[in-house]
Parts: structure tokens; sequence; C-alpha cells
């Protein structure tokens, strides 16, 4: 069988599972914004054609997605964050995002989103945010730096950014209760103050959907292995068939081989796939 008899079944599978599930877990990593555009920062080349001003200092995305960042070069992190939150206000979703809701939506217990984006293009594209968990935050959310436990959402800051020095250069977000500095509510790297209340009410509704739906199919997208939390989830945590899209590495684990399929393309493409076959 050559590979384009191979995929074309593997789209028939995804489509019969999702007819016959009554859930549909959506698990999302980076690579499901790439088709609105988005950077997935793969690797330090590719960091770096995003951020050219960090690589000519040699500041790597695991350096500047840090709170050690926000306390040493404040206006730096935020040239990088300030960027993003701008990038993610003005990106306008795929086709992907509505596909997905409307699989969902022919399902008894409908559609619940897991992923590891702090994007909010799910919300975008018109998910409720009760049935969106978002493990590592959100960037449309800030909290305060100091131990005041302040979080709020950031629909008031403006960043204005200098690209050429990744640099912001509007005045930084302060916390309005405490006045000291404020940072985006993200799980970073070394990070030991995130405030995780979102994140816990969020895998409450999670946890609480997952208890109604007797049979889950799970659509897998864009997941890296560099940081692997959502692949990990969609193999070991959720047991329900896996549908895998991913360009670069859609392989399947062996436990997974009999109830699984890989769809070794981009998440715009693998969808439009999967409803040419249902």
């Amino acid at each position: 069988m050559n590979t384009a008899e191979t995929l074309e079944e593997n789209y028939q599978r995804a489509a019969q599972a999702i007819k016959e599930a009554d859930g549909l877990l959506i698990a999302a990593g980076a690579g499901m914004g790439v088709d609105s555009g988005l950077p997935d920062f793969r690797g330090k080349n590719g960091f770096w054609k995003a951020y050219p001003a960090l690589g000519k200092v040699n500041i790597d995305f695991h350096r500047i997605a840090s709170p050690e960042a926000f306390m040493k070069m404040p206006e730096r992190a935020w040239g990088f964050y300030g960027h993003r939150l701008k990038l993610y206000r003005d990106t306008v979703p795929h086709d992907g995002f509505r596909l997905l809701r409307e699989m969902g939506a022919t399902l008894q217990h409908g559609a619940f989103v897991y992923t590891s984006n702090v994007d909010g293009q799910f919300q975008k594209a018109c998910f409720p945010q009760n049935t969106v968990c978002e493990i590592h935050g959100s960037i449309h959310q800030l909290q305060c730096m100091s131990n005041c436990h302040q979080t709020w959402p950031a629909d008031e800051f403006q960043p204005e950014v200098d690209l050429d020095q990744c640099r912001l250069v509007s005045p930084l977000p302060r916390c309005p209760r405490c006045h000291e500095l404020a940072r985006p509510q993200i799980l970073m790297f070394n990070d030991w103050r995130f405030i995780a209340d979102a994140v816990e009410k969020q895998e409450i509704q999670f946890d609480a959907w997952v208890s109604r739906a007797k049979n889950i199919v799970t659509i897998e997208i864009g997941a890296g292995t560099n940081l692997p939390s959502i692949r990990h989830f969609s193999e070991c945590t959720n047991k329900g068939f896996l549908i895998r899209i991913n360009p670069t590495d859609a392989r399947i684990s062996k436990a997974y081989n009999k109830q699984g399929v890989s769809l070794p393309v981009g998440a715009l493409e693998g969808l439009r796939g999967i409803v040419a076959a249902m």
C-alpha cells in the first residue's frame, strides 16, 4: 500500500471513530496555530528567525520565557510577550477551528479543548470558555510579580514594542493593587510563582466533562516532542481512540497502535481530510 492510500485509509478510520464517539477531546499544541500564521518556535533557529533581536544577544526561548527575565530585563521580557500579545489579538483563527467546533456539535457531549497554547485562539474561534482548559495559562491574563496574588485581564494593556531591539517602549504594566511589576499569567520555565487558580478551575470542568462522556475520541493537533505535555496527556491520560495530526512526528506509541491513527500533515489539511471522509 502506498503512502497516499495509507493516508486515505487513516482519514476513513478517523472519520468512523468520530461518528461512533459521544465526545470529542481536542488536544492542541503550538502546531495548531501555524495555519493561522503563528510561529511555533521549533528549535533555536526557528525562535531566532521570529525574534532576530534575541538571536543577536544569544537569548533563547527558555531564557526569555522565565520569571527571571522579568526580574532582570523587564523591558526585553515584555518586548517578547507584548509582541506576542498583540500578535494573538490580531490573528484570525484558521478554518480548522470551525471544522472542530462543527464536529463536536454533532456529538452528544460536544467538544472539550485541552491545550498548552496560551494564545486564546479557541475562545476567539467561538469555543465556550467553560470547554477550554489552558494548562499553561493565558497571555490574555496578567498577574502580579509580588506576593499579593492579584490577577486581572490584560485588556487595558496596549504594548508598544520596538521589534528591532525586542523591547517594550510603552510603560511597563503594574499591579492595580500594589503597583509592582506585572507579568503574563503563563506557566514559564523555572516558574514557582505561577498563579494556577484559573487552570485548576478549568481542570475541574474538564474532569466533569470526561465523567459524562463514555466514548471519547481524541484529536491531537500540532503537539511537539520538545515540550511533550500534550502528547503525554493524549497517550497516557486518556485511553480512547487517538487521532494524531502532526507534519513532523505523527507516530503513535505501540501501545496505541490498534486504537489510533497517524496523519502526517498540518492541522488544517488534516481536519479537512477527516471532514471529507465523514
